[in-house]
C-alpha cells in the first residue's frame, strides 16, 4: 500500500495537468445542470412573460429540495461505497450504491405526493403572488411528476463517477440537457403550449437522464448490483446520511434564502412602483444568469477535492496550495467577466429572456439588481471553495461554517434588517455586503489554514531528516 500511495497520480503528476484532467468533466457538468434551470425561462419569458419567469423562480426551492436530497444519498453512498473498495470491503460496498439508489427515488416519489397535495400552502409559502400563482400551478403540477427522476439522476451521476465512470456520469446531465431543450423550442415556442410546455420538456429530459443512469447501474463495473443491495438496512442508511449531511444542509440554506428572498421581494415590491411580479421575474433571471457562470466555481472546486485530499494526508502541502491557489485565480477571473458584464450589459441580458411585456420600469429593476444584488460575484469564490477546501482536508466543520456564512449567517438578517430601512433597495444592498462579509470571514480562517499548514510541512521534514 505504501509503494501504491507513492506512485499515485494525484501525488506525482503536476497539480496543473490533475486539475484539467478533474475540473474539466466537473465543469461541463455543472454547465448542463445549470442549463436545466435557465432553459425552461428563456423560452418562458419569449413565449408567456413576466408573470411566466416570475413563477418558475418562485417554484425553485422545490428544485434546491430536490437537489439536496440528490446530495444526501448521492455524495453518502459513494463516498461510503468509495471507502470500502478502499478497504478490500467489495461485498459490503456495493450495498451502500443499491442503498442510496432506493433512498433517491424513494425520496422523489414522496417529495412528488408532497407537492402535489399542499401545492398551493408551498407556493404561498415560497411567496407567489396571486396574480403570478395560476402560472406557478401549472408549471408545478407537471414539473413535480420529475422530482423522483430529477432526484434519481441528480444523485445517481455521484454513484456513477464512484464506479470510475466520470464522463458517463457528464453524458448523462448533458443528454436530459440536449431533450430538455430540444423539446422547449418545440413545446413552448412551435406548439405555444407555455407553461405546460417547458414543465413537459423538463420532465421529459429529467426522464431520459435517469433511464441512462439505470441503465448504468444494471453494468456496474467494479462489483454487480444485485437485488439484494437494494434492501435497506440501517446499517449502510446511516452512514451515507452521516457523510451527505454537509452537501445537504448547504443546499437547503439556500432553499430558506430563496423563501425569505421571494417573500421579501413580493411584500416590498408591492409597497413599490414596479409591483410584486417584476422583481420576483428579474430576481431569477439574475440568480440563474449568475448560477452558469458560478457553475465553472463549483466544478472546479468538485475537480479539485481528490486532489487536496490526497496531497494533505501525503503530507504534500506545497501541492494543497498550489491546487487551491490555482482553482481560486480561475474561479475569481470567471467571476470577474460576470461581474464586468453585469455591470455593462444588464440590459441585454435581460433582453434575452423577453422585453417584460413592454414595460420600462421592468428594465430599471433589472438594472438595479444587476448592478447592486450582484455586486460582491466577484468575492464569491474565495468563501465557495474555501467551504470545499476545509472539507476536502478532513475539516468539515470549518467547511460547515463556511457553507452558511453567506446565506443564513449575513445575507438572510441583512435582508430583514435593511429592507425595514431601505424597503425594496435594502434587499439589493444586503447582497453585497453579505458577499463581502463572508469574504472576509474565508479569507481569514484561510490565511490561519495555510500558516498551520506551514508549520506541518517544517515538522514532516524535521521527521523525514531525522530519519
Amino acid at each position: 500500500m505504501e509503494v501504491k500511495a507513492k506512485v499515485n497520480p494525484l501525488g506525482v503528476v503536476p497539480v496543473k495537468n490533475l486539475m484539467v484532467k478533474f475540473a474539466i468533466p466537473s465543469i461541463i457538468a455543472m454547465l448542463v445542470s445549470s442549463l436545466y434551470n435557465i432553459v425552461d425561462q428563456l423560452f418562458i419569458g419569449q413565449a408567456v412573460g413576466t408573470l411566466g419567469i416570475a413563477a418558475t423562480n418562485v417554484v425553485f426551492p422545490l428544485t434546491t429540495i430536490s437537489i439536496a436530497l440528490a446530495l444526501l444519498f448521492g455524495i453518502g453512498g459513494a463516498s461510503n461505497f468509495n471507502l470500502d473498495m478502499g478497504r478490500g470491503e467489495r461485498d459490503r460496498a456495493i450495498n451502500y450504491i443499491g442503498n442510496a439508489a432506493v433512498l433517491l427515488f424513494f425520496c422523489g416519489v414522496v417529495l412528488l405526493i408532497v407537492t402535489q397535495i399542499f401545492m398551493r400552502p408551498l407556493l404561498v409559502g415560497f411567496g407567489t403572488p396571486d396574480d403570478v400563482m395560476p402560472y406557478a400551478i401549472e408549471y408545478t403540477r407537471i414539473t413535480a411528476i420529475g422530482f423522483p427522476f430529477l432526484i434519481f439522476t441528480a444523485g445517481g451521476c455521484h454513484l456513477v463517477r464512484a464506479d470510475g465512470s466520470p464522463k458517463m456520469s457528464m453524458w448523462c446531465n448533458i443528454i436530459g440537457a440536449v431533450i430538455n431543450v430540444a423539446l422547449d423550442a418545440i413545446f413552448v415556442i412551435g406548439l405555444d403550449w407555455g407553461m405546460a410546455g417547458a414543465a413537459w420538456a423538463t420532465i421529459i429530459g429529467q426522464i431520459v437522464s435517469a433511464l441512462v443512469v439505470f441503465r448504468y447501474m444494471l453494468h456496474f463495473k467494479t462489483v454487480p448490483l444485485k437485488k439484494e443491495h437494494l434492501k435497506l438496512h440501517m446499517r449502510y442508511v446511516k452512514p451515507i446520511v452521516s457523510i451527505g449531511m454537509a452537501s445537504c444542509v448547504n443546499q437547503l440554506a439556500m432553499m430558506v434564502t430563496q423563501i425569505v428572498l421571494n417573500n421579501s421581494l413580493t411584500f416590498y415590491g408591492a409597497l413599490s412602483i414596479y409591483g410584486e411580479a417584476t422583481p420576483l421575474a428579474i430576481a431569477g433571471i439574475g440568480m440563474k444568469t449568475f448560477q452558469l457562470f458560478f457553475g465553472v466555481v463549483i466544478g472546479l472546486v468538485q475537480g479539485g477535492q481528490p486532489i487536496f485530499s490526497f496531497n494533505y494526508g501525503a503530507e504534500k502541502y506545497d501541492r494543497v496550495r498550489s491546487a487551491y491557489k490555482m482553482a481560486l485565480t480561475v474561479g475569481m477571473i470567471i467571476c470577474i467577466v460576470a461581474f464586468i458584464m453585469f455591470q455593462t450589459i444588464p440590459e441585454q441580458l435581460i433582453g434575452l429572456f423577453g422585453d417584460g411585456d413592454g414595460d420600462a420600469l421592468y428594465f430599471e429593476f433589472g438594472v438595479l439588481f444587476f448592478r447592486t444584488f450582484l455586486f460582491g460575484i466577484f468575492l464569491a469564490p474565495v468563501q465557495t471553495i474555501s467551504s470545499t477546501f476545509f472539507t476536502a482536508i478532513g475539516k468539515p466543520k470549518k467547511g460547515m461554517f463556511l457553507s452558511l456564512t453567506r446565506q443564513i449567517i449575513f445575507l438572510i438578517p441583512l435582508i430583514l434588517i435593511l429592507s425595514k430601512v431601505f424597503g425594496l433597495m435594502g434587499i439589493l444592498y444586503a447582497a453585497p455586503i453579505a458577499d463581502a462579509a463572508s469574504f472576509i470571514a474565508a479569507l481569514t480562517m484561510l490565511i490561519l489554514e495555510f500558516k498551520d499548514m506551514k508549520r506541518l510541512e517544517i515538522a514532516a521534514k524535521a521527521r523525514v531528516a531525522a530519519q
